[in-house]
């Protein structure tokens, strides 16, 4: 890749042209979002956690249907975990619905249900970092607080013509300065989620619409030739294959669920006995089922007839999961595990592939 390239001088006029250009663009774009209809503080704090590594299709009925659930920060802080979980489920990441339970009761506990408007005392609250605040702090506070997450990070890049990679020290640095300098002395809340939907619509990760960016004249990418190349991307991600089993264990119509403990993929969330498969063969597959169910459940059963098989991705890793059918054999549940019907699977929230797993079990349960 090049790196003889010129960066913009970020003077006074340039940033006032800039401004200037990307609140007329943002005027005439602005797209019709649901946590676009107040400033509240409490909406535009789950918008934010529920876009962190999220489209923005995939975020709107989910944030619909929570608000609808949870309207203020008071009923989110009554809820129970559960109820939390089950209407994240589909959304992935489950660390930020347990951060925003966390984070709401704390709200409640010490701030009498108010949120607070210092990004310090945001920042101390669960699930909340720099990012995040300075989203809140601007978007509904109208604070002059920077931000700089996936589209920013992109954009800015690209107006500096930044040769490395942005997500390293160096370059959040320098980014997270920029960021603040070119914020404007007033009306930050629209400039801050200008700059977002510039980089979402126009200063796209592929194949950027420069010719339609409204600030391309102070693009140093662009006035290089380089925005297909920046901003440089970081290391491909290396995945690890995973052969995964799920196992229905039955008896007289019910079947086992357990909750996953802490420190598990899904902490807080109900599945099926789940575990990693090292055996080759049917076999040796059949012994170490019957092995791993009882060491999750405290119950033995008879494997029988594999149900399916899934394919998905957590993280790093590439997980193929085999679904099986057992039979109750004998033993007691241990704690955190239990027996139900298929029909009250609707109010557990599950992973995505125990989801569907879930739906084909009553599925055939409705055939019978």
């Amino acid at each position: 890749m090049a790196t003889d390239c010129t960066s913009p001088e970020v003077d006074s006029k340039w940033k006032q042209s800039f401004r200037r250009r990307l609140l007329a663009w943002y005027a005439k774009h602005e797209r019709d979002l649901p946590w676009r209809k107040s400033q509240d503080p409490y909406r535009v704090w789950v918008s934010e956690v529920m876009l962190q590594q999220t489209q923005v299709e995939t975020v709107k009925p989910y944030f619909q249907r929570f608000l609808k659930a949870f309207p203020t920060v008071k009923n989110l802080a009554a809820a129970e975990e559960s109820q939390v979980l089950r209407l994240w489920e589909g959304l992935g990441y489950y660390r930020r619905a347990r951060g925003l339970h966390a984070a709401a009761k704390q709200i409640v506990a010490e701030h009498g249900g108010q949120f607070p408007q210092d990004v310090v005392t945001m920042q101390s609250l669960p699930g909340i970092g720099r990012y995040t605040a300075g989203a809140i702090a601007s978007i509904a506070f109208n604070q002059r607080e920077p931000i700089l997450e996936a589209n920013t990070i992109r954009l800015l890049a690209r107006l500096l013509a930044y040769p490395d990679d942005p997500t390293k020290s160096a370059g959040q640095r320098l980014l997270w300065a920029t960021a603040e300098e070119i914020l404007p002395s007033t009306n930050v809340s629209r400039f801050n989620q200008a700059l977002m939907e510039l980089g979402s619509l126009v200063c796209t990760p592929t194949q950027p619409k420069c010719e339609e960016c409204p600030v391309s004249r102070h693009c140093g990418a662009y006035q290089n030739g380089l925005q297909d190349e920046l901003p440089r991307a970081a290391a491909k991600l290396k995945f690890t294959d995973v052969h995964e089993a799920a196992v229905v264990v039955r008896k007289n119509g019910q079947v086992i669920v357990r909750q996953c403990g802490t420190g598990e993929r899904w902490a807080g969330l109900w599945d099926f006995p789940r575990f990693a498969i090292e055996s080759e063969g049917p076999l040796f597959v059949e012994e170490e089922l019957i092995k791993k169910v009882c060491q999750q459940t405290g119950v033995t059963a008879k494997p029988g007839a594999l149900l399916t098989t899934m394919k998905h991705g957590v993280t790093r890793y590439r997980i193929t999961l085999d679904c099986y059918s057992a039979q109750f054999v004998s033993g007691r549940l241990k704690r955190h595990t239990r027996w139900i019907r298929p029909a009250e699977l609707a109010d557990l929230p599950l992973s995505t592939t125990g989801r569907k797993l879930a739906n084909r079990i009553e599925k055939s349960v409705s055939k019978n």
